[in-house]
């Protein structure tokens, strides 16, 4: 496209500028999938679970106001190609979430406190990274393509489009409803109206995915690369960052390398604001046993699901992809149920 720059350093570039939002929004505002849900189940607080509302709601009316304005083709986007398989977004939610609960973080939170120097984070990362490509191209390959086949889309997978043929409304004018109505349900009861910092966050937080729809379409549309449509998601873009620093002057650097770099930025500069920087270490081999379970279960579980909880949480849903809502709720239900484990076990008293 340009003289001085490739397309797919391009494309990183874009990613580079969405995950510093996401990395700041998770050093300075708390965002943060698991975070939100403990607060949601042990401390009575649905702040965190709004500010993922606001998130979600700016994603999806910027997404299909990029639709609207000719600046995003929805069939090209990475999550609406394949038809949406049910099984998939059930299993891969509930073995994510369950795996986030043993970890304590999920791919995207463990690369935020890496950047605080966090360094029991790293494991979560590199193991969570690998894990992931076994499921993707490694050992499990066949039994993950057995299990859950993959077809291309005979229709796009997407509520809003659904809801186009439905009533003759447009799918752009229909997501932008919907976001715009889903923003303005996190201020009743009055929570998130008193935290402006939250809500800037969350709305940042939203912002880069939409960011990373424009920037990847844009260099599809006028690149001369295969570069595909694509927003933030921190699963196999773990195993590309590996693989890119192992074999940099052999490959190129991608999007999810970018956003991967982008979060590590934001969260070291957002922990330096906050003066949160330290290196922390674990003592403990039990803990790091348990981390170490739960990457590989989120590994595998984001593979599956075709997203982690931003990828699914945030990406896709700002889509109104099918399988957004279903794998969401599975990832929290599988949070809940690690969580239980861990707090009080399963055992029920009389």
């Amino acid at each position: 496209m340009f003289d001085w720059i490739s397309d797919a350093n391009l494309a990183a570039l874009v990613g580079l500028a969405g995950g510093l939002l996401l990395g700041l929004a998770a050093r300075l505002g708390r965002f943060c999938t698991l975070g939100a849900i403990e607060d949601l189940l042990y401390a009575r607080s649905s702040l965190r679970m709004r500010m993922w509302g606001i998130a979600i709601g700016v994603a999806m009316t910027g997404s299909f106001a990029l639709a609207g304005l000719g600046l995003l083709d929805l069939s090209e986007t990475v999550y609406l190609r394949l038809a949406w398989h049910p099984l998939a977004s059930v299993t891969g939610g509930l073995v994510f979430g369950y795996g986030m609960a043993l970890s304590g973080n999920c791919g995207f939170g463990a690369l935020a406190r890496l950047g605080g120097g966090d360094l029991r984070a790293f494991v979560i990362v590199a193991v969570m990274g690998v894990s992931a490509y076994v499921m993707i191209s490694g050992p499990l390959a066949w039994l993950r393509v057995l299990v859950f086949p993959e077809s291309p889309a005979s229709a796009l997978p997407s509520l809003a489009v659904l809801g186009a043929r439905a009533t003759g409304i447009g799918a752009p004018a229909l997501g932008m409803a919907a976001g715009l109505a889903l923003i303005g349900a996190m201020f009743v009861g009055g929570e998130l109206a008193r935290s402006p910092k939250e809500l800037f966050w969350a709305a940042m937080a939203g912002l880069a995915v939409v960011i990373g729809w424009g920037g990847t379409w844009w260099i599809f549309s006028n690149g001369f690369s295969p570069i595909p449509v694509e927003s933030h998601t921190y699963s196999a873009p773990l195993g590309d960052t590996i693989f890119w620093l192992m074999t940099a002057s052999g490959t190129s650097l991608n999007f999810g390398v970018g956003s991967v770099l982008g979060v590590l930025a934001g969260a070291f500069l957002g922990s330096l604001i906050k003066g949160h920087f330290r290196w922390e270490a674990c003592e403990d081999p039990r803990e790091l046993r348990r981390q170490m379970g739960g990457a590989v279960l989120m590994g595998f579980g984001a593979v599956i699901a075709f997203g982690c909880s931003i990828g699914q949480g945030l990406s896709a849903f700002s889509l109104l992809y099918f399988g957004a809502p279903v794998t969401f709720a599975g990832i929290v239900l599988g949070a809940a149920l690690g969580l239980r484990q861990l707090i009080a076990g399963f055992s029920v008293s009389a």
